[in-house]
């Protein structure tokens, strides 16, 4: 969550320690085994809106056509000024207490993305997100009143869990004649695992407003089942990976080892490979730790595609982040859930062979300066997003990717506003603003 000032976790067993991401010793590899045919699914997008065809030069009031069918302008334009804070060339401008709304219907929705920013300079503004299932007869507000400050996009998602017909109304209600930018809609439905609700991967949020668009290929969304990520196809990384771990996902398999490319990349993307960070001085370091997903074959190896790693320091990711991920484990057995966002940032790591790389196999892979992750503790129950209040523990945690390390985590933790303000991205946005507003700006003590 940004405020006005700044954007703004089962055993600690030997067994548990063999089950974790944390060891790569460069090991000759298994051959995947022939039952194992879960590769990546992208989130299904039931609409995706980024204004970049249809003209709308005016404020006044018209229907436009745009990619993702016709919608009602009221007060609001397309812009493409270099003041309108777009992701392409194009963005929607509101002014007033304009609005855009759908003028048909699309089908499902568990989760809606929406960037927003003021327009060039002008001050703040706030809006909401409306919502019709009647064919528009009749709307409805959805989630908190949003304000808008940031001359950058920032997303906000909303979780609405809505079958069959929907349609959409943002619609700008303070801020006077004060502009507003809104770009990249996006209305998911999942494409395997549990909705956008408990237990839910991005039941918390979608930070980056990544999106299952090869139009977006620095953010690209990627539903792998077992957990989402946002993937960079400039760095051959995750810009981050979010997971739920709760005592279900915890069993027996033993780690798979299969490390392997994720051949459900788009066409055309750089495939990273088994070998591709050999001799590099880092590890193969997962996101989604292997000892997090031990309830079935399948599970398991999914933590093993290439775009779970990163190039992490072995020092990092033997000892610091080991000792983390068996901490976060033996909080689930001690009757909590978890909500877990594990990401990078920043170009240039310290690994075994001394020196700063900021990039190994060949410049395919960036090496990352820091690895960050956050983790709300909540105990075992239902209705997950009515439980976390401003006494919830969150753990926030951000490591240099440097060999020299040290091996206790404690000593990186820091507050989700500084992870946040470090990465730009906007962490935990399922909650309420004045829940994040308490929990992102305190570091834990336990």
């Amino acid at each position: 969550m940004r405020t006005l000032t700044r954007r703004l976790l089962w055993i600690a067993v030997f067994s548990a320690f063999i089950a974790s991401c944390t060891k790569d010793d460069n090991q000759t590899l298994p051959t995947p085994s022939s039952t194992d045919t879960r590769e990546a699914t992208v989130e299904a997008i039931t609409l995706s809106e980024n204004f970049e065809s249809g003209t709308k030069a005016a404020y006044a009031a018209t229907n436009v056509t745009l990619g993702s069918g016709s919608w009602n302008f009221d007060d609001a334009l397309i812009g493409n000024l270099s003041t309108d804070a777009k992701t392409g060339v194009a963005s929607a401008r509101i002014r007033n207490t304009g609005s855009i709304t759908m003028n048909f219907n699309a089908t499902g929705a568990n989760t809606i993305s929406i960037a927003h920013a003021v327009f060039g300079s002008d001050g703040s503004s706030t809006w909401q997100l409306w919502i019709s299932t009647n064919n528009g007869s009749t709307y409805t507000q959805t989630g908190s009143t949003v304000t808008c400050s940031s001359t950058s996009l920032q997303t906000v998602t909303f979780n609405v869990n809505v079958t069959g017909n929907v349609r959409l109304s943002i619609r700008k209600v303070s801020g006077g004649s004060n502009r507003i930018n809104i770009d990249n809609i996006t209305i998911n439905t999942t494409g395997g695992g549990t909705g956008a609700g408990d237990n839910s991967h991005l039941l918390l949020g979608n930070p980056s407003g990544a999106m299952a668009s090869i139009a977006f290929p620095t953010n690209y969304l990627v539903d792998q089942t077992y957990y989402s990520f946002s993937y960079n196809n400039a760095r051959s990384t995750p810009n981050w990976v979010s997971w739920h771990l709760n005592s279900g996902d915890v069993g027996s398999t033993s780690r798979q080892d299969d490390f392997r490319p994720n051949t459900a990349l788009p066409t055309g993307w750089y495939q990273v490979g088994s070998g591709s960070y050999s001799g590099s001085g880092f590890d193969r370091g997962h996101n989604c730790p292997s000892g997090d997903r031990t309830s079935s074959v399948a599970a398991n190896s999914s933590t093993f595609l290439m775009t779970n790693m990163i190039p992490q320091a072995p020092q990092n990711n033997q000892q610091t982040w080991n000792n983390l991920e068996i901490y976060i484990r033996s909080l689930v057995t001690a009757g909590n859930e978890v909500y877990i966002i594990m990401g990078n940032y920043g170009t240039g790591g310290t690994g075994s062979n001394g020196g700063t790389s900021t990039s190994i196999d060949n410049g395919h892979v960036t090496v990352p300066s820091n690895v960050w992750k956050v983790i709300i503790v909540i105990p075992d129950g239902n209705n997950d997003l009515s439980r976390i209040s401003t006494s919830t523990r969150v753990i926030a945690v951000n490591t240099p990717n440097i060999n020299s390390i040290s091996s206790d985590w404690k000593s990186y933790r820091t507050t989700v506003d500084a992870i946040e303000s470090a990465t730009g991205y906007d962490l935990l946005s399922g909650l309420p603003t004045n829940v994040q507003q308490v929990i992102e700006a305190q570091v834990d003590n336990l």
